[in-house]
């Protein structure tokens, strides 16, 4: 039986928000339309329950007050006849426009970083992760310290108000500047322990894929599909954000290490892409980067170009790239067209579709490979499999008459056993 109460005391715990944004000079109605619609769902994913919408097309967002004064008296209006909980803002507001705003309107006011950043604080799970997030928050308060006065000190008050670094509001900006200095300390540490990771997995010759992609592409589900992993996965934005490395086995048995990574959106705050640069350098460092899109959406064209721009901002653009169109099973968008043919059609939860998936990366990885031919005595055991396990084997034939194995594949140019193939 349907469970009716717990539904309804569900949406009563919901925070009733009020959305605003400004359709910019130059910004497509379509772009405009899919930045709200996405404030909307990250609303959702924080808590809240979107009340009504306020939009206004400007030149640029107005110095004093992000939206004009009349939309600042009809938000007033507006205020007073639904009571919302929060007004969030579709951009990043200034210290005075959050000052002059917070002064005419009695809700809670966050923009759409805080917003993110409150989002973060619930999904961060490693240390790592929550030192980022504290971080960023930090950070994004040392300027409105006296711009938001009473609302930097609520704790727990509701959306962008949690997290690690919901405390720190009260301190005053000294005490913030410390604790970021030590958080940077902190996270220093962290980030050698993870580039003495990534520099042993270049020395051991791992071939690393990293899975990119706009948040809620499907990242997680064909991660844990490929590793039989059982990473955090759900239909909700930025269901994953601590990354995480595991062992894929391809066709032919040869092992690479497949990487999940935070989604990208929309309007990504650079605060939060300096914060996170270290969990998004597992893409920069990679191999090969497996594109994830989501093919269901209906502004799929747009999130595509979004990821490739971070994915240049990261200055990682230049490395090799699948990408991956993902949900073909729920797909019904018509004019869905692929924007390249280095690009592959798949649903992450239909078998089929894994496997012709795990062939194309076997041949990326062929394709950064150098091939060999060996001949081994049937005593060369030891060599013969290390043959089987570090590289890609296309043939192994026994001679019995001269009691010889003939070998080819692919391997690694840096791999150490191709210096012992050379040899041969």
């Amino acid at each position: 039986m349907p469970d009716y109460k717990g539904d309804i005391m569900k949406h009563l715990s919901y925070e009733q928000a009020l959305l605003v944004g400004c359709q910019l000079n130059g910004e497509t109605d379509e772009n405009f339309t899919s930045s709200l619609q996405e404030l909307e769902s990250l609303t959702e994913t924080a808590g809240g329950k979107m009340q009504a919408g306020l939009t206004q097309k400007r030149e640029r967002p107005h110095p004093a007050t992000y939206i004009g004064k009349g939309k600042v008296t009809e938000l007033i209006n507006l205020e007073e006849e639904l009571q919302p909980d929060v007004i969030i803002f579709n951009d990043e507001l200034s210290p005075s426009q959050l000052r002059n705003l917070s002064k005419v309107l009695n809700a809670r006011l966050i923009d759409r970083t805080q917003l993110i950043l409150d989002i973060f604080a619930q999904r961060a799970q490693s240390r790592e992760g929550q030192l980022q997030v504290e971080l960023a928050q930090l950070r994004y308060a040392m300027p409105r310290l006296v711009g938001q006065g009473k609302e930097l000190s609520r704790q727990g008050g509701g959306i962008g108000t949690r997290g690690p670094g919901e405390t720190q509001l009260e301190s005053d900006r000294r005490n913030i500047r410390r604790k970021i200095t030590e958080i940077e300390q902190q996270l220093a540490v962290i980030v050698k322990h993870r580039e003495r990771y990534r520099e042993r997995r270049k020395r051991n010759s791992r071939f690393t894929f990293s899975l990119a992609g706009y948040t809620n592409a499907g990242k997680s589900t064909l991660f844990n599909q490929l590793t039989n992993a059982s990473v955090y996965e759900e239909n909700q934005l930025f269901a994953t954000l601590d990354p995480t490395t595991r062992e894929c086995v391809l066709p032919s048995g040869y092992k690479v290490l497949l990487s999940d990574t935070v989604g990208f959106i929309q309007d990504l705050p650079t605060s939060l892409i300096a914060a996170f640069r270290s969990t998004l350098e597992e893409v920069s460092e990679s191999d090969v980067i497996l594109h994830v899109v989501d093919s269901a959406h209906p502004n799929y064209y747009i999130h595509e170009q979004t990821v490739t721009e971070v994915l240049q901002e990261l200055e990682a653009d230049q490395i090799p790239q699948m990408i991956v169109y993902n949900k073909r099973d729920l797909s019904k968008n018509l004019s869905f067209l692929p924007t390249t043919a280095d690009s592959i059609h798949i649903s992450a939860k239909v078998p089929e579709d894994l496997t012709e998936l795990l062939h194309a990366m076997e041949q990326l990885v062929i394709k950064q490979m150098l091939p060999y031919q060996v001949k081994l005595a049937a005593d060369q055991g030891k060599l013969i499999a290390r043959l089987k396990d570090e590289t890609i084997v296309k043939e192994i034939r026994f001679d019995e008459e001269q009691a010889i194995y003939h070998m080819n594949g692919f391997a690694l140019s840096n791999h150490s056993i191709m210096g012992i193939i050379e040899k041969l």
